[in-house]
């Protein structure tokens, strides 16, 4: 593949999103803000988040709603890459927001369920009705793991949680029929798959089985966030082995190497949803290149 740097000099950034007129959203992390990339490579402010903006979707009211970990890790310099660590011990917990794209305005939708703080909301995806699948991604206390969970907070704005006591939920998508929600599984290198019975219902499993494994990948490669193929293959960033590992239905699985080891989210767009740009969090580069199949449309955009 022919792999374009965009542009350079982000904060640790995370996901994109591709807007309709060609230019792309990205969250930067470390920096807590939304920036605007135009295709030459400016980049100019759309919204301070505070905290730490994780991943982002235009939702159904044309705003893009932020998965905010709430400043969850300590950076670090390594070998001149930047590197998140270690979670940060002034941490309190994260937040769903609503940004407002013509003022940006920024509110906090919601902050905790059935009175408990959300830990470091990670990823999240809109499913055609305008429900929201989000992740929580956990986080570190010394000697323990907090577990995360994945949500979903219906059009009418009840919250429920579909999935609890999981290692590290991170990245979030559906199939293009909307029958099955994936979920990447950082540390355990993992890729689920939920099947759905309707918006917002999980499947029930035998024994104590979260869901389907779609693939578990051998050796260190943490699965970072994803977006699907229109038929209907996972494009899991990979982190370590930096890259995109794309899973298909049977969960043979293929890396594309991309350089940055931090490769981080990917997100498709254009008119024949053939352009890909891919986030490289070490590098602070937004890379551009043309994927050999179509992305899945989102439900909405802006």
């Amino acid at each position: 593949m022919d792999i374009q740097v965009i542009t350079d000099g982000l904060e640790f950034p995370e996901g994109p999103i591709a807007m309709d007129d060609g230019s792309v959203i990205v969250c930067e992390i470390k920096s807590g803000r939304l920036t605007r990339i135009t295709p030459d490579g400016r980049k100019f402010l759309v919204a301070e988040t505070g905290g730490g903006p994780n991943g982002a979707a235009i939702g159904p009211d044309g705003a893009i709603w932020v998965a905010n970990n709430g400043g969850a890790f300590q950076y670090v310099i390594r070998d001149d890459l930047l590197m998140s660590g270690k979670s940060d011990p002034n941490h309190k917990g994260g937040l769903l927001q609503r940004v407002d794209l013509s003022s940006g305005k920024v509110e906090t939708v919601l902050d905790s369920f059935d009175g408990e703080r959300l830990i470091a909301p990670n990823d999240l995806v809109f499913d055609k009705q305008g429900g929201l699948w989000f992740t929580d991604h956990g986080g570190d206390a010394p000697g323990v793991r907090r577990l995360g969970a994945l949500y979903y907070l219906e059009p009418g704005g009840k919250l429920t949680r579909p999935r609890d006591s999981m290692f590290s939920p991170n990245g979030v998508g559906l199939s293009p029929d909307e029958t099955v929600v994936y979920m990447c599984d950082s540390h355990m290198s993992r890729v689920w798959a939920f099947d759905l019975t309707g918006p917002g219902k999980v499947a029930s499993t035998r024994g104590r089985g979260h869901g389907r494994v779609l693939v578990n990948l051998q050796g260190y490669q943490p699965l970072d966030s994803m977006a699907v193929e229109a038929d209907g293959r996972v494009c899991a960033a990979t982190i370590q082995n930096g890259g995109i590992t794309v899973v298909e239905a049977d969960g043979a699985a293929t890396h594309l190497p991309f350089p940055d080891i931090m490769t981080t989210n990917i997100c498709f767009g254009g008119e024949d949803m053939r352009s890909a740009w891919v986030t490289g969090s070490s590098t602070g580069r937004l890379f551009k290149t043309r994927w050999p199949r179509p992305g899945h449309r989102l439900n909405f955009n802006a």
